[in-house]
């Protein structure tokens, strides 16, 4: 519930809310998030494999830290750069205001005071962590779910080929112990889809994205939105190609991982803080409007009517109009008085 008061906002749900509803959701969201990455709470599905496949013989990589493009700096950029691309935007948006068009100060259940700097500040930040975490759960879910290998599975897996009679021809192998490598690589090897770090870098670039091209506001040039929006884009699309460069995913996981990013942060911009706007104050009330008429039937001309008095009165005028002083001869540009004449007969 919120009202107008001497130019400020004024709410009573805005605390309660907080406190009770999105700080649980963003802390059950965590946890998840935790449970699925560092925990074996949730155990990958076992898939298996034909002998000697080539989509998953490509060579082992090495650990995930000697990546070109390692988690510790896709993590980094993700966090980094929205952060600083919203400070950077809602401070400058708010100083470079007008007086007349900034937001009052916003006063919540009699008690706190908000600045709307601050306020937009936390909402945007706020929902764009929870996506984040939102966005590996997702892509967690799918590769415990789906169990799908990467393309150095069988490196990783060191199957015994022999003990497994793969060399009779071509053999399907479901044996949940056929792997003989070492078992953290393994399970590794075993989350491919979707690709977690392709769907965290189009989250977080097409987020940012969208801010930059609804928020700010270029004069004089036209290419330094495009231009950074490119940029961000871009550094999304080179963690997917280099993912699968390193035989670390295959295509369709950074395809799917890119969908799954994307769509989580269109859906939040959209739907859950309506394209970043701004809070608009009320508009002063209209002045009232006509009564309608009873019926509700169009106004028609009536006949003007005139009553007894009005017509006598216009008698009387028009008598005593008659008997004026003056005589009217032929002529009339002359007027002759009424003595004149009498004496001269």
């Amino acid at each position: 519930m919120a009202g107008e008061k001497g130019g400020m906002r004024t709410s009573v749900s805005i605390v309660p809310c907080f406190l009770c509803v999105e700080l649980v959701i963003m802390a059950g969201t965590v946890l998840l998030a935790y449970y699925f990455e560092y925990t074996d709470t949730f155990p990958v599905h076992i898939q298996g494999f034909f002998c000697y496949d080539k989509a998953f013989s490509k060579p082992y990589p090495g650990p995930e830290d000697n990546s070109k493009a390692p988690p510790v700096l896709v993590y980094s950029l993700v966090t980094a750069i929205p952060t600083v691309t919203i400070l950077a935007g809602e401070l400058s948006c708010f100083f470079m205001k007008a007086e007349g068009a900034q937001e009052k100060t916003i006063v919540t259940a009699d008690c706190c005071y908000f600045n709307p700097l601050l306020r937009r500040i936390v909402r945007f930040l706020g929902v764009y962590s929870f996506g984040l975490f939102t966005t590996t759960i997702f892509a967690n879910a799918g590769q415990v779910v789906t169990g799908n290998q990467t393309p150095h599975f069988l490196s990783a897996c060191r199957p015994n080929y022999t003990a497994l009679g793969c060399h009779t021809g071509v053999r399907y192998i479901t044996e949940r112990r056929a792997c003989t490598g070492n078992p953290f690589v393994v399970a590794s090897a075993r989350k491919s889809f979707p690709s977690k770090d392709a769907a965290l870098s189009v989250y977080s670039a097409v987020y940012t994205v969208m801010y930059v091209t609804i928020v700010f506001r270029t004069k004089g040039t036209r290419l330094t939105k495009p231009t950074l929006c490119l940029t961000l884009l871009s550094l999304a699309v080179l963690v997917g190609v280099v993912r699968v460069a390193e035989y670390r995913n295959h295509w369709s996981d950074v395809l799917a991982g890119f969908l799954t990013g994307g769509a989580i942060a269109a859906f939040l911009v959209t739907c859950v803080i309506n394209n970043f706007q701004q809070t608009r104050l009320l508009p002063p009330p209209a002045p009232p409007l006509r009564p309608e008429p009873v019926l509700s039937m169009p106004m028609m001309p009536l006949p003007c009517v005139e009553s007894p008095l009005e017509k006598l009165r216009d008698l009387r005028s028009q008598r005593s109009h008659d008997h004026q002083p003056y005589l009217f001869p032929a002529t009339p540009d002359v007027l002759i008085p009424s003595r004149s004449i009498s004496s001269e007969v």
